[in-house]
């Protein structure tokens, strides 16, 4: 069988199938493994250009087990101290923290007792929600409203309720918070999906209980995690293929029968997984044959791109952790300019990733260091060409946000590299630059992703786009979800 795509769904998928001794040949159009968990080089040096934390650690721990290996045996972790530091101002500041009561006492330092109190009942409100969702819906095979009641029970009706399915992110951060920071701060949580948080579910606030649950540095850059499974991988006996662009998909009776590549090779397949965005498939990237698999992502529906800058400088002034986030002063208008304009924000909120720093927030590198600074951005790559000017009024808008909150970035243009929604359309094909597959907006979005299996017998999905959703412990249970379903249906075959 064939994987397109060495994404860690793919990766996954590999793994799971490779372990249950079946033969597995994995064919990715890139020179190496991780599809969006990618690095690039600047001035000779890797930097982390694509996700830059690891959640849910138990997912990947599951993913080494079926293969008899460890996490611990196969990539160097260590648990962050801060989650990450949030500020508005050269003078507002406010770190979250691994330890919960310690996160609490920052928060009425900053915003006063009363929000201590709401925050607390918030965790604890997060913490539900994502106990409720976990098995019934995180867990599960594309699950559908109807489908998600009866895994519950009768006895789950009330958790379900509880979780506020219907009200926004933003309406009840409302009803936890009266400081309109921490409304801004904990709203972000819908960008880790690439939504708003004016139109994602309530629901998102589960995202709060998984970063406390344990946010974790990979030694050397989650880059090293797609490595480390591509590994694994191979000594189960995985077969990969890099630069291997596969452009049909062929069917014979109505079912999957091999893969052709852009060069014309063949290569027969009773089972293909694609580890890419579905919108590829629905777009006829795959061939013509295989369209209906999947059901388009109207572009209106797309979620956020970004603009990236992946940077080695020195820094100065503002007191840089691992995770760092700038905030814009009104937060309503950047989504709208997004979302309703399809423009760049002209006042963008700013995450810098430095990834020099260490998990326990010790001293600034004393030379130039690695950092990813990333602004949201409307997902039109593939209709809009970004011109120098509206990059670069981009970057004096964020930067000069970095310069408002006291970092000073000494930049040389030479160990600059911008990565625009053009160019991650041209990474990942048909998205207009999309990192997150379809938006998180309204109650009905979750049950919209495809799940694992298709309308033809033989072509499964995994990666972000595809049921559960996007992140990487998201795309990696993409990736169980995918293998376990062919494996199924191969069993249900054969009787």
């Amino acid at each position: 069988m064939a994987i397109v795509g060495a994404g860690i769904g793919g990766l996954t998928s590999a793994i799971e199938l490779a372990a249950r001794g079946l033969e597995v040949t994995v064919l990715e159009r890139a020179h190496g493994p991780g599809g969006k968990m990618r690095e690039v080089r600047v001035g000779g040096v890797p930097i982390d250009a694509g996700p830059t934390v690891l959640t849910m650690r138990w997912v990947f721990e599951a993913i080494c087990a079926a293969a008899g290996s460890s996490l611990a045996a196969e990539v160097d972790l260590e648990q962050a101290e801060v989650l990450a530091r949030h500020a508005w101002s050269a003078h507002e500041r406010l770190d979250l923290f691994a330890d919960l009561e310690r996160s609490a006492d920052a928060i009425a330092a900053f915003s006063g007792p009363g929000e201590r109190r709401r925050f607390l009942a918030f965790s604890a409100d997060a913490k539900a929600i994502y106990r409720t969702l976990k098995e019934p819906f995180i867990s599960a095979p594309r699950p559908s409203p109807v489908g998600l009641v009866r895994r519950v029970g009768p006895g789950g009706l009330g958790d379900l309720v509880n979780i506020k399915p219907f009200a926004t992110l933003w309406s009840a951060l409302g009803e936890h918070f009266r400081d309109p920071r921490l409304r801004q701060l904990f709203g972000r949580y819908a960008t880790y999906c690439g939504s708003s948080p004016y139109a994602a579910p309530a629901t998102l606030m589960l995202v709060a209980h998984v970063e406390q649950d344990g946010v974790w540095l990979v030694k050397g850059g989650m880059h090293q995690l797609a490595r480390a499974f591509a590994g694994l991988a191979q000594r189960l006996g995985v077969q990969f293929r890099y630069q291997a662009e596969v452009s049909e998909i062929e069917l014979a009776r109505g079912r999957v029968n091999g893969v052709v590549l852009a060069d014309g090779e063949r290569i027969a397949a009773d089972a293909v997984i694609v580890n890419g965005d579905t919108n590829a498939v629905a777009a006829g990237l795959f061939g013509q044959r295989v369209r209906r698999a999947v059901a388009p992502t109207p572009a209106a529906e797309r979620s956020l791109s970004a603009i990236t800058w992946s940077l080695l400088a020195k820094t100065e002034g503002f007191p840089l952790s691992r995770h760092s986030v700038f905030f814009s002063s009104d937060y309503q208008a950047e989504f709208d300019d997004i979302l309703q304009r399809h423009r760049i924000p002209r006042a963008p909120t700013v995450y810098v990733c430095a990834q020099d720093r260490d998990a326990d927030d010790g001293p600034a590198p004393a030379g130039p260091e690695r950092l990813l600074c990333l602004v949201n951005a409307p997902a039109i790559g593939d209709t809009h060409s970004f011109t120098p000017s509206e990059i670069e009024q981009c970057a004096q808008s964020t930067f000069g946000l970095l310069e408002r909150c006291g970092l000073h970035i000494q930049q040389d243009p030479a160990h600059v590299q911008v990565t625009t929604p053009t160019i991650f359309e041209q990474l990942f094909p048909a998205t207009g630059g999309a990192l997150y597959g379809r938006a998180s907006h309204g109650w009905m979005a979750s049950f919209s992703r495809p799940g694992a299996r298709t309308r033809i017998p033989g072509l499964y999905l995994a990666g972000g786009s595809a049921h559960p959703g996007p992140g990487v412990p998201m795309a990696a249970l993409s990736g169980r979800l995918a293998a376990a379903s062919l494996t199924a249906d191969r069993v249900s075959t054969k009787r």
